[in-house]
This record gives C-alpha cells, sequence and structure tokens, in this order.
C-alpha cells in the first residue's frame, strides 16, 4: 500500500522526483486531491518521460521549470467540467493522466528558462521545436504564448507532431509527415543552443 509521502519521494530519473508533479494549483484551490488510481502505473510511465525526455532536457539547457505534470482521472475531470484548460479525460490527447488504463502516456507542461528569456526578446519558438524534433524521441508538443511553454509528451509508439497557440499558429508537424525545413536549416536556427547533454556532473 503506498502512502502519499512514498508515493512523493519515488526517483523517477537522475534528476526527478515524483513530488516534482504532483503541484496543482486546482488541486489546491478546489481540495481535489492529486492521488493516482494506480500509483505502480504512473511511475512506470513517469519513469520513461522523465528519462527519456526530461532528463536530456535539464543536462543541456540547465534547470527545467515543470508548470503541470501528473493529474489524476478525478482531478483532470474537475478541470475539465470547469473549465480549468484540462482535456477531457477520455481524450486520447490528454497526456497528464500518466495511470490511464488506455494507451501508455505521461506528459507534462513546462519551461525552459534559458529559452524563455530568448523567446521574451523575441526569439522563435520553432528554434526550440526544432531542436527537439532532431533531439529527443517525443510523442507530441504543444507550444504555448507565455513562456515559451509546451507540453512535451512521451509514448511508446511517438505520433511526433508540433502544434502552437503561437504565431503561425496551428499544426507545424504533422504525424507520419517531413518536416518542411530540410535539416540544415533546422540546425542553423539552434546552432547557438548549448551541446546536447552538455552539463558535466561530477
Amino acid at each position: 500500500m503506498w502512502s502519499l509521502e512514498t508515493f512523493g519521494r519515488v526517483r523517477l530519473s537522475k534528476h526527478f522526483y515524483m513530488r516534482d508533479f504532483l503541484m496543482s494549483e486546482i488541486s489546491a484551490f478546489h481540495g481535489i486531491p492529486n492521488i493516482p488510481d494506480d500509483p505502480d502505473l504512473a511511475i512506470k510511465h513517469g519513469k520513461a518521460l522523465c528519462q527519456h525526455l526530461l532528463d536530456p532536457l535539464e543536462e543541456t539547457f540547465g534547470r527545467i521549470a515543470i508548470r503541470s505534470g501528473y493529474r489524476s482521472t478525478a482531478l483532470n475531470t474537475y478541470g475539465n467540467e470547469n473549465k480549468l484548460n484540462c482535456a477531457r479525460s477520455d481524450n486520447p490527447i490528454e497526456c497528464h493522466i500518466w495511470d490511464h488504463k488506455g494507451e501508455p502516456v505521461a506528459g507534462t507542461s513546462l519551461v525552459i528558462p534559458w529559452f524563455a528569456d530568448q523567446y521574451d526578446e523575441g526569439r522563435d519558438w520553432r528554434d526550440l521545436a526544432w531542436w527537439v524534433h532532431d533531439h529527443l524521441p517525443y510523442s507530441e508538443m504543444w507550444f504555448f504564448p507565455k513562456l515559451a511553454a509546451f507540453n512535451l509528451v512521451w509514448r511508446p509508439n511517438p505520433q511526433r507532431t508540433i502544434s502552437s497557440y503561437i504565431a503561425p499558429r496551428g499544426m507545424l508537424l504533422r504525424a507520419g509527415e517531413d518536416p518542411a525545413e530540410s535539416l540544415a536549416t533546422r540546425q542553423a536556427r539552434y546552432a547557438d543552443f548549448p551541446p546536447l547533454r552538455g552539463i558535466e556532473y561530477p
């Protein structure tokens, strides 16, 4: 039997623990507990998200900020029904319910401060989108106007789609398509980015 304290202490990867993903303003303000129905499944999928996607980001750009991580089905359903920016819990693109009994999925909304500072000065969000596309085994990305925050999703069978609410709005890349920009053009966009996993640790 898991206790919430024990659950929060589970280490998902080199840099992340389950507690990093449990904070929810909806939960705190409305009193809806953010407790998984299946802790083991949430941990399994959370580990894949962190090890394959989030650790490489942190080891390239420094500390990343998690805006919205895991949501229980009950919490997510409440958020959707009350128009609090949550997709329907049975929506196939809902990525925050890591212990959903359907297709394995885990996602989080995050900000990369290193990039957000440049975005605030006018840098194109697509520079970061193409870097992630060319370096990490993501499934989906959605970009948002504030801080160039984006949803980043892991699935065992990645869809490889990129969407944005920042101009140019819509889908930058659809599943099964090749990027409209050549690899050389994409690489020129992010030529000044740090090297992948360039931070050295003792």
